[in-house]
């Protein structure tokens, strides 16, 4: 029988030693001796606290863990709710006036300015809109539309105009009809974003001061521009225009041009001039960057008002062979 050596044992114990120690180093910490861990960790720096507290904040710091880890692994998705898709309710008087209008009829310029009057049903005096979506880019320079017309009977509101000049154009101004005339005053206003106007006019000298307000104006559309007669030499003469009815004609960020031609307390015939006005500035004023088709679509509505379809090229055929009317008398406020 061979003999076993006493190194032969002592490498054997260090084998196995060694490999309990990897078993046990590959085994998982189990919950439990990581808070016996914990708890005896905490023992050692509970110093004069009790044995019993110390082992208390550990538990509780162990659920507080395993409440966090639970919350973790159950990734529990809450089912958004499924949205309705939108859908326009109307009110009576808006389905019995959509009833009046043609299911995909386009009308002419004075067949739809007579039919408005008969699709509105509110009990107010409504404004009369024109909505024209035009086929260009916003974005560039190049395809802006800004102009402005003199509607022949005038708005039928009140617009209040603000004049920046020197003492002797801003005395003519008022003369022919300005509210607002100060410049000193109009100008520390539109600083504090004070806007008693409508309508801001200035002259070509006072536009160095004028265009550093551009950043508080431009955002309300009341920024001067030569394009619509806001920045002239004769701003008595503006005023004069815009009190009797002058609007300004420009797109939105959508390239859409939205403008109020009047009331619906007008005479029907006034509305129709008006609106021809307003078409015949807008065909006008395609600008060099459009190629092809400028008008891609025309409405006419009046206030909570169904809208009406214009045929494009009868409109604008209308609005061409329309004489400028002149009007002796300013016309009625309401």
């Amino acid at each position: 029988m061979a003999k076993i050596k006493k190194e032969d044992i002592t490498k054997t114990e260090v084998t196995e030693t060694k490999a309990k120690v990897a078993k046990k180093t590959a085994e998982p910490v189990t919950e439990k001796e990581s808070i016996d861990t914990t708890a005896d960790a905490k023992l050692a720096k509970a110093g004069k606290r009790s044995a019993k507290t110390a082992k208390e904040a550990v538990e509780k710091e162990a659920k507080e863990v395993k409440k966090t880890q639970t919350a973790k692994s159950k990734k529990v998705e809450v089912a958004k709710p499924k949205q309705n898709p939108h859908v326009k309710k109307y009110s009576k008087n808006q389905k019995a006036g959509k009833a009046l209008i043609e299911p995909g009829k386009m009308y002419g310029l004075k067949e739809a300015v007579d039919l408005l009057f008969k699709v509105s049903k509110v009990k107010f005096d409504a404004s009369a809109e024109l909505h024209v979506a035009l086929h260009i880019d916003p974005r560039q320079a190049d395809q802006m539309v800004r102009t402005s017309t003199s509607l022949p009977y005038g708005t039928g509101k009140s617009i209040r105009v603000a004049v920046i000049a020197t003492d002797e154009l801003a005395a003519a101004a008022k003369k022919a009809g300005a509210d607002l005339v100060d410049s000193e005053a109009l100008i520390k206003d539109i600083t504090k974003e004070k806007f008693d106007f409508d309508v801001l006019i200035a002259t070509p000298d006072k536009m160095a001061e004028v265009g550093k307000l551009a950043k508080v104006l431009g955002p309300k559309g009341l920024m001067p521009s030569p394009k619509n007669g806001t920045v002239t030499a004769d701003p008595a003469k503006s005023v004069e225009e815009f009190k009797k009815g002058k609007v300004e004609i420009k797109n939105d960020a959508n390239g859409i041009i939205h403008v109020a031609f009047g009331k619906l307390s007008f005479k029907p015939e006034d509305l129709y001039a008006n609106a021809k006005a307003v078409v015949k500035a807008i065909s006008s004023a395609k600008p060099a960057g459009v190629k092809g088709v400028f008008i891609n679509s025309m409405f006419i509505s009046s206030s909570m008002s169904p809208s009406i379809r214009l045929d494009n090229n009868e409109a604008i055929k209308e609005a061409k062979e329309a004489k400028e009317a002149k009007v002796t008398k300013e016309p009625k406020i309401k």
